[in-house]
């Protein structure tokens, strides 16, 4: 995959000189937000720039072994003001790993503050729904951390690539690729992948840490979703698993806990489609996988106001958790008369 030389040269000028930059991602980020999120600011930061990374709210525990991942301020709770400081000085704000202001939540009131930062959009969700000054977005990229890659390469070479920017950005390549088992990944992943090896990175710690690092409660959450919540249905095609506020109160639940549970269902031969709902203060978040060619990004649109890519998608849901599961099955039958599934 090529990023055009002309994106490249325009984000060139704008960093031709010391600026107040802002890197942003969206809310409960994930490793591919983290990771592209903590190399851009390494090295922006070694290139003379006042770099601050923000994120809406907390990351998951597992990812804190992430270099730098303790410089990373969160909107959340911040009594201080220091993200909203820091978004109101911004000559530059960098949106990662997202395709719309909805996915910061209240931060999104913040950045309409400062309306003389230029906004660059690096991403690969589809159809970006915002305006910005430029958009470096590639739906075909199988992750931000692998644009990002990309772009530094371009802007500054392989050498600038350091052991702890590599070892970032191999965490967001390696999560929002299933551990390098989606059909996103290409030839081209797997040369920048060597890069990021040849920085001295140790692959079997950075998989052990993101995904042998969780904790007893945890282990006991999933293991009641997929005994007592997982229902199957529509001839054993799709799955849907749900956790109340409750649940995961009774199993000391932590930001992070249930990443990864949607995927488990399309273990099962004939699953085409699973779905995750995770209730939250005042919505319920709807987390969708598919198989093959189904589309979950468009079934995610139409009826729960959200999106993503063709396999991977998500919303939300202001229903009850009874309702959002009975609108969920009622959708999939009318889906499946379309002949969508």
């Amino acid at each position: 995959m090529q990023i055009a030389n002309s994106k490249i040269e325009e984000l060139r000028e704008m960093l031709l000189t010391p600026q107040n930059i802002v890197i942003l991602s969206h809310t409960n980020p994930d490793g591919d937000a983290i990771g592209s999120s903590l190399a851009w600011a390494e090295v922006l930061k070694s290139n003379g720039h006042n770099v601050s990374c923000i994120v809406p709210n907390r990351f998951p525990y597992y990812l804190d072994f992430m270099p730098n991942s303790d410089s990373i301020l969160m909107y959340k709770g911040d009594i201080g003001g220091r993200t909203n400081n820091a978004v109101r000085s911004a000559d530059i704000i960098f949106c990662l790993d997202f395709h719309t202001m909805s996915r910061l939540d209240g931060l999104s009131d913040v950045i309409e503050e400062n309306q003389h930062a230029k906004r660059v959009l690096i991403d690969h969700h589809l159809d970006p729904m915002e305006d910005f000054d430029l958009m470096i977005s590639y739906p075909e990229a199988s992750s931000t951390c692998y644009l990002m890659a990309l772009i530094i390469e371009k802007l500054y070479g392989v050498e600038s690539i350091t052991k702890s920017m590599a070892e970032n950005l191999f965490v967001g390549m390696m999560t929002d690729t299933g551990n390098f088992a989606f059909s996103t990944i290409t030839p081209d992943l797997f040369r920048v992948v060597s890069i990021l090896v040849n920085t001295g990175i140790h692959v079997p710690t950075i998989h052990n840490n993101v995904y042998n690092s969780f904790s007893e409660g945890r282990a006991r959450l999933f293991g009641y979703v997929i005994n007592r919540k997982m229902k199957i249905f529509h001839n054993g095609t799709v799955a849907h698993m749900s956790l109340t506020s409750e649940e995961m109160k009774r199993f000391w639940f932590q930001q992070g806990d249930s990443e990864g549970f949607v995927n488990y269902p399309l273990t099962i031969k004939k699953m085409k489609i699973s779905a995750m709902f995770t209730e939250h203060n005042d919505f319920i978040r709807v987390s969708l996988r598919s198989r093959g060619d189904i589309d979950v990004n468009v079934f995610a649109q139409r009826y729960f106001n959200g999106g993503g890519h063709k396999n991977a998608a998500g919303g939300k849901s202001f229903m009850s958790m009874d309702d959002t599961l009975k609108h969920f099955e009622e959708s999939i039958k009318e889906y499946s008369r379309e002949g969508n599934i």
